[in-house]
């Protein structure tokens, strides 16, 4: 398998990826020609209204779902079912409530029964890169959402993925948790640079934490455009007053023709 130093071959390559759905009515489209590269280390966010097929991409991408036609493949190899190498962190941080929060973190490699002192020192080592190591024998219901979506990022990345899938992971949360999540995301990226692919309705959070922002369609979801993300690195929230941020939320915003379809 071809490794992040080749840099002819891209972390994410999707060509032609179509999915439909039976229905009583006949076939539902949700995905109609979807193409794109996600390089090595880049950080793509995906923005689109509601029912566009947002998620539906994303499960392909992490082999839950079959694509009807099209390829998706993962460093070269095809994407054909559920993979050690992609980590997925969805909206509802999703933790085992009888499980401490070092055994939530530690949940995949005991699934997989690759467990061992080697994988312990790694889970407190993310835990700390995430401020979170001395909550390591507390319990979910001990957590604030905020901390709790921390732990299923960690929990992610448990096992070195070449790719993380994110959908949706700060949407069920207020605005100002959110706002400090997109903060401490980008600098788990900045530390790691793991190769990510972000789910939002937010166009804002998609323009802060991205290299690149995807355009999607009403059903059947296509993707009509690629927005270059410029801002300096780190940013902070205060780059959101920047005049060269609002013109790319406003040409993203500008696509859809419609007002409502996604977040402001």
């Amino acid at each position: 398998m071809p490794g992040p130093e080749d840099a002819t071959v891209d972390a994410i390559s999707v060509r032609d990826l179509c999915k439909g759905y039976a229905s009583r009515e006949g076939c539902v489209e949700a995905l109609r020609q979807i193409s794109f590269n996600v390089k090595e280390g880049e950080f793509v966010a995906i923005v689109g209204p509601s029912g566009c097929g947002k998620s539906t991409l994303l499960k392909i991408l992490a082999g839950v779902l079959s694509p009807s036609t099209g390829a998706a493949n993962l460093r070269g190899t095809p994407i054909d079912g559920p993979r050690r190498d992609i980590g997925v962190v969805f909206q509802s941080p999703v933790l085992f409530p009888w499980r401490s929060v070092l055994e939530n973190v530690l949940l995949p490699v005991d699934v997989q029964r690759i467990g061992g002192d080697r994988y312990r020192e790694l889970a407190l080592e993310l835990l700390s890169l995430v401020g979170l190591r001395e909550f390591a024998q507390r319990y979910p219901r001990e957590l604030s959402g905020g901390m709790q979506q921390r732990v299923a990022i960690t929990r992610a990345l448990i096992h070195d993925p070449a790719v993380l899938l994110m959908d949706e992971p700060f949407g069920a949360l207020d605005a100002m948790t959110r706002e400090q999540m997109n903060l401490e995301l980008q600098r788990i990226w900045l530390e790691r640079r793991k190769t990510v692919l972000f789910i939002t309705h937010s166009i804002p959070e998609a323009v802060f934490l991205a290299d690149r922002v995807l355009v999607m369609t009403p059903r059947p979801g296509r993707i009509v455009d690629a927005v270059t993300v410029e801002i300096p690195r780190p940013r902070p929230l205060e780059a959101m007053n920047l005049p060269e941020f609002g013109t790319m939320v406003g040409l993203i915003r500008a696509r859809f023709h419609a007002k409502g379809g996604l977040d402001a």
